[in-house]
C-alpha cells in the first residue's frame, strides 16, 4: 500500500532500457506510430514501483481515485528501428490540484539522438462518479516530490523538443536536468 515518506528521494525521472521488437514494426522495419504508445506506457508501469514503491491499483485502492488520460501530444522526430536498443524516460513535468501532464521520450542508447516526445495530459477522477477530485494529502506531496513543475503555460512541444536535444548534445550519458 502506497505510503509517502518526506524524509525519501524520489527520483523525478524514470528510465528504461528496451529493445524496438520485430512484431511492432511497420514494413519498413521502422516502430509502428501506435506502439510508441506501449512502449511508454510499459515502461513507466515497470519503473513507477521500482523507484517510488507505489503500484496504481494502491492510488486506486486507497484513495477511490485514478488518473484518466484526455489528451496525448506525441512527435516523431527519428525513427526507432527494428532489433535496436532504445531509453525510454517519463517524468511528471507539470501539475495542480487535479490534473498532472507526463512527459515521455525516446532516445537511442546512448541517449544522444531523441526519437520521440509525447506528453500525456490526466485528470484526477472520483472512481465511483468518475467525477473530478483534487490531489490531496500524501498524493499532492507525492507530485510535488517526483514533478519537474515546469511553467508549461508558455512552452510548447516544439520548444520542449529544441530544449531536450540541446541538452543530450551536451554530452554522452548526461542526466536531463532541464
Amino acid at each position: 500500500m502506497f505510503e509517502f515518506d518526506p524524509e525519501r528521494h524520489y527520483p523525478r525521472e524514470t528510465e528504461s532500457r528496451v529493445v524496438i521488437r520485430f512484431q511492432d514494426c511497420d514494413p519498413l522495419q521502422h516502430l509502428n506510430n501506435a506502439k510508441y504508445f506501449d512502449y511508454f506506457f510499459n515502461a513507466r508501469e515497470d519503473q513507477v514501483p521500482k523507484l517510488y514503491g507505489v503500484e496504481m491499483i494502491d492510488f486506486i485502492r486507497k484513495y477511490n481515485a485514478a488518473w484518466v488520460i484526455y489528451n496525448h501530444n506525441i512527435s516523431y522526430i527519428r525513427p526507432a528501428k527494428v532489433g535496436e536498443w532504445v531509453r525510454v524516460m517519463s517524468r511528471v513535468i507539470w501539475h495542480d490540484h487535479q490534473s498532472v501532464v507526463v512527459e515521455y521520450y525516446m532516445t537511442d542508447d546512448s541517449k544522444e539522438e531523441l526519437k520521440t516526445l509525447m506528453w500525456t495530459t490526466m485528470r484526477y477522477v472520483h472512481i465511483k462518479d468518475g467525477k473530478s477530485t483534487p490531489h490531496e494529502g500524501a498524493v499532492a506531496d507525492f507530485l510535488k516530490a517526483v514533478s519537474e513543475s515546469l511553467d508549461i503555460s508558455n512552452l510548447g512541444i516544439r520548444e520542449r523538443i529544441k530544449e531536450i536535444k540541446a541538452q543530450l548534445g551536451k554530452g554522452k550519458h548526461n542526466k536531463l536536468d532541464i
